[in-house]
């Protein structure tokens, strides 16, 4: 594959070359995994295809525009605040009847016409933007708890608070992560993180504790056949399906597990059906792939310095934390949460913002490879 050339210098040709392969995958294992479901709920096999298509080009326009705006401008503060407050009203929008749509007793969406926007997910990209700028800023202020750390805690636990209440716990976790990255990158001290990750322990468990579903998901991690047909259904029909798929796969559109057996198997387990048709080597494909991402993007962060060496750590683990833990979910090395599997399951806001994101991180490779 050519580079893409610019003014600066190369965009880096690996990343994008990777994030393309993954688009490209997603759009072809999403038609696989989803057309039997949408035939018999829409009567049209490319329902979903469609739309993950429609999003796609979405995404594209704004990871080239991104690509050639200078990335400089997140670190402005009025942008910043901008971001932060149009993020914050969107969050509480999803509680606002007639405009938040609730689907499977969660609030997590707001409809936009015939298609539907997930405030969360630009709310990943926004905290990523606000503590780059923010950490920054400190300088080695950062390393004091009171005036350098404790602030950047107060704001992104309103963000994660009331991503919570929607509820959405798999995002508040996987945010929880790259928080403590970005924070620790931009040298806060170690003893202040690890005593914020102890007192955040307690409501982390009380979370789970209290609500049935999510105990209920713990314990079918722990032993998915003691109820297979109930909580423990949908992580057992995930091993089926990798099962069944063996080294070479059954082939592309021939998977059984995507017949209606395996929930959610056009979004958050589609790697389940990526591991029953295109086999070991697909699973391990895509695995490289994302791989391929996080080294890249910790290459441009390590030639990067200040605010955007902080941005490209923040988007590269946006990335790398959401594919780790969505494969780690269907592989069974993690109780099931919803986390999706970026650039390649189905979900329109993520891969816009997703790519909108990648679009950022290229344009800082123009100024470190």
């Amino acid at each position: 594959m050519q580079a893409v050339t610019g003014t600066r210098g190369q965009y880096d040709r690996m990343l994008f070359g990777a994030v393309m392969l993954l688009a490209g995958i997603g759009v072809v294992m999403v038609y696989s995994s989803s057309s039997v479901v949408a035939l018999t709920t829409y009567g049209d096999p490319s329902y979903f295809m469609k739309r993950q298509i429609l999003w796609l080009l979405l995404g594209l326009a704004a990871m080239l525009t991104l690509m050639r705006v200078d990335h400089a401008v997140l670190a402005n503060k009025q942008v910043v605040l901008l971001l932060l407050i149009v993020t914050l009203a969107l969050l509480i929008a999803t509680f606002l009847p007639g405009v938040g749509r609730t689907i499977n007793g969660a609030r997590r969406w707001i409809r936009l016409g015939g298609l539907t926007f997930q405030p969360a997910e630009l709310m990943k990209f926004t905290l990523v933007v606000y503590l780059s700028s923010y950490i920054s800023s400190k300088g080695e202020r950062i390393r004091d708890l009171q005036q350098g750390l404790m602030p950047a805690f107060v704001l992104t636990g309103l963000f994660l608070g009331l991503t919570l209440l929607q509820p959405d716990f798999g995002t508040v976790m996987a945010m929880g992560i790259i928080v403590f990255v970005l924070l620790f990158a931009g040298g806060a001290r170690v003893l202040h993180l690890g005593g914020l990750v102890l007192a955040v322990a307690p409501l982390a468990a009380a979370a789970v504790a209290l609500k049935a579903y999510r105990l209920r998901r713990v314990l079918a991690f722990l032993d998915p056949w003691a109820d297979p047909q109930g909580a423990g259904h949908q992580i057992v029909q995930s091993y089926v399906a990798f099962g069944s798929g063996g080294v070479l796969g059954r082939g592309l559109g021939e998977g059984r597990q995507k017949l209606l057996f395996l929930p959610e198997r056009h979004s958050d387990f589609i790697y389940a059906v990526i591991g029953e048709e295109l086999g070991l080597w697909g699973a391990a494909l895509v695995l490289l792939l994302f791989g391929v991402i996080l080294w890249r993007g910790l290459r441009i962060a390590r030639n990067a310095q200040g605010f955007t060496r902080l941005l490209a750590v923040g988007i590269t683990m946006l990335i790398s934390v959401q594919a780790l833990i969505n494969m780690a979910v269907v592989t069974g090395m993690m109780p099931t949460k919803g986390i999706a599997l970026p650039l390649v399951s189905y979900g329109g806001s993520a891969l816009v913002v997703t790519l909108a994101a990648t679009g950022v991180l290229l344009n800082i490779s123009r100024e470190t490879v």
